[in-house]
């Protein structure tokens, strides 16, 4: 299916991108930005943003819509990694970080511990910079996800990816859309003042009907911000993009999240969870 013309990338180049890419090698830290074959790796970067992906770069999942690489890390964990990010951080002069992770269920905590590390070495050499987490579900644990809570994020972000339909064709076979759901719903009552966030991808044979769907789940969970953004395919093996959803129908998209009451909704073609995530800080 041939892309409209209103998914124009733009291609990584000048100074700053230089930068972050030589800093993400001095340090050697992996980004989602690179992973992922994120479209806006170009624009971010440029604008000084990165999205740091802790506990390697190996998911132990293999979910049909991701380009990062699946495997079995056999529990290897760098436990110097949140220190390297924390002066990453630092060198860049970020005012607002976000931290990801592959998912790793070979991991008795599936990596919560590296998450809070992480946060709290951020914010001991960077006191002024304020962090997001994007998590995995962590299997639905409700110790792991208060160990990262603990760690005091700035925001709390975990995606549910497609609708609930879609989910056990889009998703691996562990994840699951109600899991995903009580851990969002969980992070708001653990600790209430913590924002929290998710997104979602269109443009895998959704409905407008399951859209709505979508939204109010996640806002009768508490959830606060939500992104969402054109599926592309990212490799020949993935799934393949039912439709190219049209800006006219994010913008409707994002008028209805924002009249359910939101505090802010972020839907276009090139939307990430990530994207902008320094307009949307708390």
């Amino acid at each position: 299916m041939p892309k409209p013309n209103w998914l124009k990338i733009t291609l990584p180049k000048g100074p700053n991108y230089n930068k972050i890419k030589a800093i993400v090698k001095k340090y050697n830290l992996h980004t989602v930005c690179e992973q992922a074959r994120c479209p806006n790796i170009g624009e971010c970067w440029t604008n000084k943003t990165a999205t740091f992906m802790v506990l390697g770069d190996t998911c132990t999942r293999n979910c049909k819509f991701c380009a990062v690489k699946t495997g079995n890390p056999k529990g290897t964990v760098d436990k110097e990694e949140p220190k390297r990010i924390a002066y990453a951080v630092k060198d860049l002069a970020l005012n607002y970080v976000v931290v990801t992770s592959v998912t790793r269920d070979d991991l008795s905590d599936g990596g919560a511990s590296i998450f809070a590390e992480t946060i709290k070495q951020i914010k001991k050499v960077n006191p002024n910079t304020k962090v997001e987490v994007l998590i995995p579900d962590f299997a639905g644990s409700a110790q792991a996800l208060e160990m990262v809570l603990q760690a005091e994020p700035d925001v709390l972000a975990h995606n549910l990816e497609t609708v609930a339909r879609l989910t056990p064709l889009v998703r691996d076979k562990r994840a699951n859309y109600q899991i995903s759901l009580r851990v969002l719903q969980l992070s708001k009552l653990l600790d209430p003042n913590i924002k929290t966030k998710s997104g979602f991808m269109v443009g895998l044979g959704e409905t407008d009907e399951e859209v709505k769907e979508t939204l109010f789940d996640l806002k009768t969970v508490g959830v606060e911000i939500v992104t969402i953004g054109q599926y592309l395919k990212p490799h020949p093996s993935k799934l393949p993009v039912t439709d190219y959803i049209s800006p006219q129908k994010f913008e409707e998209f994002r008028q209805y999240g924002e009249a359910l009451g939101f505090r802010k909704v972020l839907a276009g073609p090139l939307v990430r969870s990530s994207y902008s995530a320094y307009h949307l800080e708390p």
